[in-house]
């Protein structure tokens, strides 16, 4: 269990006794490797527990490569790798770059607001303070906008240090969307994308870049993949949602903003940041990470068999890493892509 600053972890103790069973199933003759390479977020569940569960049921090789949603993007469009994954759903000239590739969202999670400051072990935040920080505007972790938020908390005259994402990445979507949505100043200044120039703060590639970075610094707040706060117990913020509410990046959170999906468009893509005041406990920050796949694989019966493990047994092991399951709606559009691949 994490500290209190974000109890992630109430799920675990029960995803241990799904492992014997999810692994379970007889080996088949292996076919040729599969691989694939993107997101950092999806990269602990990828490859902790959906490659080693999908080859021990049916002997088939996955290799993955945790590079980053744009390098994964950038290889899948060069057919470098039978797969890409992605946080981020493709804009319009990544999808023509792709030349035929279809998104398929393959797991829920969020982007989690991590901090290290000592003396203080629980910290709320909401949107429009959390974009004055990243502009550069509240500079000390005892600026009133702050205090306010935490009258609880004696909060330190400690400079803050500002982490981001030094390569392309779909947490940097989710966050700077979220921002976006909440800030006009930032989606004037900043805007939404996989890479955006911040105005302050210090670079770090990949999740756990980042993570290293918030660990070895007080003072600093950076946001990274929720699972990233689990696996080293970082001091997580509760974020205001639209309800008023101050939540964590939990399981129930992240579920009550995907319930808001009733409908799946035909390129799969969906949106889920900042769920209106109706989604009482909905965690603002939470995504979709996506799959992305050639429509004229050459792999397509071991690809195929791959996600369909992913997005059916392999959704067991989610909880561990505070993924939440697939909301219904969305594992029928999957498999609708799946059977036009």
């Amino acid at each position: 269990m994490l500290r209190k600053a974000h109890p992630l972890l109430a799920a675990s103790a029960l995803v241990a006794c799904l492992v014997a069973g999810l692994f379970s199933g007889a080996a088949v003759a292996a076919a040729a490797p599969i691989t694939g390479a993107g997101s950092t977020l999806i990269a602990p569940l990828l490859e902790g527990y959906w490659i080693g569960g999908f080859k021990i049921k049916t002997g088939d090789e996955v290799t993955y490569a945790s590079v980053g949603s744009g390098a994964g993007i950038t290889q899948i469009s060069a057919r470098a790798v039978d797969f890409g994954a992605s946080d981020a759903p493709l804009t319009s000239t990544q999808e023509t770059a792709c030349n035929g590739c279809d998104e398929i969202p393959w797991a829920l999670t969020a982007t989690g607001i991590g901090f290290h400051l000592q003396g203080v072990r629980n910290l709320r935040l909401s949107g429009p303070v959390l974009a004055e920080i990243y502009l550069g505007q509240i500079t000390t972790w005892n600026n009133p906008a702050i205090a306010k938020l935490n009258p609880k908390e004696r909060l330190p005259s400690t400079p803050i240090t500002v982490v981001y994402r030094s390569d392309g990445s779909g947490d940097t979507y989710a966050f700077t969307n979220y921002l976006s949505d909440i800030s006009k100043e930032w989606a004037t200044k900043v805007g939404t994308s996989t890479a955006v120039s911040f105005p302050t703060g210090v670079g770090a590639k990949g999740n756990s870049g980042v993570t290293s970075v918030i660990l070895e610094t007080n003072g600093a707040i950076g946001y990274v993949a929720a699972s990233y706060l689990v696996s080293h117990q970082l001091g997580a913020a509760a974020i205001e949602n639209s309800a008023g509410n101050f939540e964590y990046p939990n399981i129930k959170n992240i579920e009550n903003a995907a319930s808001q999906i009733k409908k799946v468009p035909a390129n799969n893509e969906e949106h889920i940041v900042d769920p209106s005041k109706k989604y009482k406990i909905a965690y603002p920050i939470s995504t979709f990470t996506y799959c992305i796949v050639p429509t004229n694989t050459t792999v397509k019966e071991e690809l195929t068999k791959f996600i369909e493990y992913a997005i059916g047994p392999g959704q067991g092991f989610g909880a561990a890493l505070d993924f939440a399951p697939l909301p219904k709606v969305v594992l029928k559009g999957d498999r609708s892509t799946l059977n036009s691949l």
